[in-house]
């Protein structure tokens, strides 16, 4: 394929199929095909070479590594001069065609162009040299314009083609019969069409200059199609190629593709993780930036869940294969962008509908104006000359490129940034979003129990000491010893509370292990109770709160009110200490939340949670609509009640009950981390452990479609000022190449600024509501 045209007639023949809907790209040479199961693949591209076109299956990788066949560049601008074979050897045709093609033309370009050097009989060089461009270096062009004659269709190569056979055929014309041929023969330098007078005209330069930069164009825009699509290629170079493993209590080293599932692997200081998987034994830091994004190392220990792809910082881990091949995270990413890279926006398939007719009303238009200058009583050079300017300066290669090429640059910098959007519809609903609803669990929230105060009380009956964790100070040893002797209960039990208190002590006690309970006694729905260090020591619930000192009441009632779930410490039969446990924040929470205010969109949250939990966290991020206690039936009315008034709603979740709503809502966000329901109900996925990445990806969606518009304007904008220049006659074919050759380059070149964009947030927006700054209009815009 070469053009927007060449996309049109490929989606028409397919989707002419009772059952059939397809979408072609361009720039990647894909087409995505839902069918009926009574047509088989090889019908499909049975109908597709009858199109005049070639095709084959593109397989699925069987594992991260198998992208890597997905990522090399399409061979949709291969030679037409034979059957689709290497992507190195057509490349290399290709060059060998434009270099050949360049030597040949460069004296023809020169000597036309420059009259002070114009030797006697220099047209005629010329002519031989032409000649040979006008037939082997414009052979692809006319190849595939006698394909499309064939099957009743015009693209842009068939504009080629006929200007590079109209533009030697008037030339030699006028060397054989129009007087051009004589010795001593000059040609003015004139970068607009000129008549002769007496002298019929050569346009030999036209002859050469046309295929010379279509052909230059199409290699330098390959080459730029490379760079957007590089992100399929990056992700690919994630995997591991071989891995360690333990068989046999021998160590050995065997492909990835060798692993199996529950088998352990090794992974020493600076090797990738070979797959998905937990740690079995070991401890390290990952860098995971390269797979989701997050910037800051992860800390995996037994029984961290570890992605395939990241590099090991530290020590040596032990891992245990929970998924392999296709299964795998990175597989799944890889999936994720390849299919946004193969889709379409809305106004790129209005694009396409144009691009379907433009073709053959440029020829029209081209014979309309030689006809009209003919009979205008024009000289035949002049009206040959505006004929073949129209069809060489209309081909649409801009407008097939406007999209795909944007999109392919914008996927690959989002899967870089941790922002995975499904396709070209997904940004475009992303950018007309104007309310988000936000779970509070896992979204807003870590999704994990933390201790977040004790406080205690010292042996004296009316001192008491009190701690805040994480204020920057270090517990008093009331607290710390409440603390441990706590967690040495809680040891014995599986309760998410527990497990909380447990991992807090043991990180307070900086390696030092905790005492054992003996006599562990668990009270269903009160607490538990064990003998250490010969006190006895209780963990249980509150319950009335008569007969604890002050302090301990306060703390209780401080938990409760910020949502958390405060438990009381016994010893000895005596209250010491209130521990608060609870889910936190994610460290850029209120950020994200001012961040969407100052895009412009409104923030409500949903949360099956408490009504005090709730609104204690949406007080710390200055919401203002709540909805607790929601069923995931309820969010779901939420999103249909909200879209009934007229808003456009996406939604933000990570679990199972998040999922109706997800498909309900105009747009569905989920989180890396969540589950695999939600993930696959979402159309965009925050791939790292930030919820920051949602204002970004709103920023990177108004981005790329503002970069869609920019390419598209400038496509449809390039064709209305010069087809009416050609017409009347005031654009020099040559030039006409050039500009349009231009013109496809241009809109690559515009593309690819967005591989490089990096969210531009506002700073200074201080950690809670009251610290927030008005938006300057250029913050607001961005």
């Amino acid at each position: 394929m070469t053009c927007a045209a060449c996309v049109g007639r490929v989606e028409r023949k397919l989707g002419r199929l009772d059952g059939v809907s397809a979408t072609v790209n361009l720039a990647t040479g894909r087409a995505k095909v839902s069918h009926p199961a009574a047509l088989s693949v090889g019908d499909l591209v049975t109908v597709v070479e009858a199109a005049g076109y070639a095709a084959r299956p593109a397989e699925p990788p069987a594992r991260p590594g198998g992208a890597a066949d997905t990522a090399r560049p399409a061979p949709g601008r291969e030679p037409a001069d034979g059957p689709s074979g290497s992507g190195e050897v057509n490349e290399r045709r290709e060059r060998d065609r434009l270099l050949i093609t360049a030597l040949l033309s460069v004296p023809v370009l020169t000597l036309s162009m420059v009259p002070g050097w114009q030797f006697r009989n220099w047209q005629w060089l010329c002519f031989v040299l032409a000649a040979q461009v006008a037939v082997w270096g414009a052979w692809p062009f006319h190849q595939r314009a006698l394909r499309g004659l064939r099957h009743g269709t015009a693209t842009m190569d068939t504009l080629v083609s006929l200007g590079v056979t109209a533009s030697f055929a008037w030339s030699a014309y006028a060397l054989f019969l129009g007087g051009a041929g004589r010795p001593g023969m000059d040609m003015p330098l004139s970068l607009l069409p000129s008549e002769s007078g007496d002298v019929a005209g050569v346009y030999l330069e036209a002859t050469v200059g046309v295929p010379l930069f279509v052909l230059a164009g199409r290699r330098l825009e390959a080459r730029a199609r490379r760079g957007t699509g590089s992100a399929l290629r990056a992700l690919a170079e994630l995997a591991a190629k071989d891995v360690t493993v333990r068989r046999g209590g021998v160590e050995r080293r065997v492909p990835a593709d060798d692993l199996a599932v529950g088998e352990v692997f090794l992974v020493r200081p600076g090797e990738r993780v070979a797959t998905d998987g937990t740690v079995v034994e070991g401890g390290s830091a990952l860098d995971l930036s390269l797979v989701t994004g997050e910037s800051r190392p992860v800390e995996v220990g037994p029984g961290s869940r570890v992605t395939g792809g990241a590099v090991n910082s530290g020590g040596l881990l032990e891992v245990r294969a929970d998924a392999v091949g296709s299964d795998t995270q990175l597989a799944r990413i890889t999936r994720l962008v390849e299919d946004a890279q193969t889709g379409k926006a809305a106004v790129q398939r209005l694009a396409d509908s144009v691009a379907a007719v433009f073709v053959p009303a440029v020829i029209a238009v081209s014979v309309t104006v030689l006809g009209f200058w003919l009979g205008a009583g024009a000289d035949p050079q002049a009206a040959i000359t505006a004929a073949v300017a129209v069809l060489v300066v209309a081909c649409p290669c801009a407008l097939g490129l406007a999209t795909p090429t944007a999109l392919l640059a914008a996927t690959g910098r989002g899967a870089r940034l941790g922002i995975l959007v499904s396709g070209a519809p997904a940004l475009e609903r992303l950018r007309k979003v104007d309310t988000v609803v936000l779970d509070k669990t896992g979204t807003l929230t870590t999704g994990r129990m933390n201790v977040t105060a004790v406080t205690a009380v010292t042996t004296s009956a009316d001192a008491h000491a009190r701690t805040g964790v994480g204020a920057g100070g270090h517990a008093r040893v009331g607290a710390a010893e409440a603390l441990r002797l706590a967690a040495a209960v809680e040891q014995g039990s599986e309760h998410p509370l527990a497990r909380a208190i447990v991992a807090h002590a043991r990180r307070q006690a900086d390696g030092h292990p905790l005492p054992r309970p003996v006599r562990f006694a668990a009270v269903p729905g009160s607490g538990v109770s064990a003998l250490v260090d010969g006190e006895e020591v209780a963990v249980t619930r509150p319950g009335e709160l008569g007969g604890i000192p002050d302090d301990l009441r306060e703390a209780v009632r401080t938990a409760e009110t910020a949502g958390h779930t405060a438990v009381l410490v016994r010893v000895g039969g005596a209250p010491r200490a209130v521990i608060s446990v609870g889910d936190t924040l994610r460290p850029d929470a209120y950020r994200a939340v001012e961040h969407l205010r100052r895009l412009g969109l409104r923030p409500v949250l949903a949360t099956g949670d408490r009504e005090a939990t709730a609104r204690a966290i949406a007080g710390q991020l200055g919401i203002t609509e709540i909805h607790a206690e929601a069923l995931p039936e309820d969010k779901a009315a939420l999103v249909t009640t909200l879209q009934g008034h007229g808003s456009r709603v996406a939604v933000v979740g990570d679990g199972v009950n998040d999922a109706a709503a997800l498909a309900a809502a105009d747009l569905g966000i989920a989180m890396g981390g969540g589950t695999d329901v939600a993930i696959g109900a979402a159309d965009v996925t925050l791939v790292r452990e930030d919820i920051q990445a949602l204002p970004d990806a709103v920023r990177l969606a108004r981005h790329t479609l503002a970069t869609i518009r920019a390419n598209l304007v400038w496509a449809f904008g390039y064709n209305l000022v010069t087809l009416p220049l050609a017409a009347v006659g005031r654009l020099n074919p040559m030039v006409a190449a050039a500009a349009m050759s231009v013109s496809s380059l241009l809109v690559v070149g515009n593309s690819l600024r967005l591989r490089a964009w990096n969210p531009s947030r506002p700073r200074a927006l201080g950690h809670g509501p009251g610290r927030a700054r008005t938006a300057t209009p250029w913050e607001a815009a961005s």
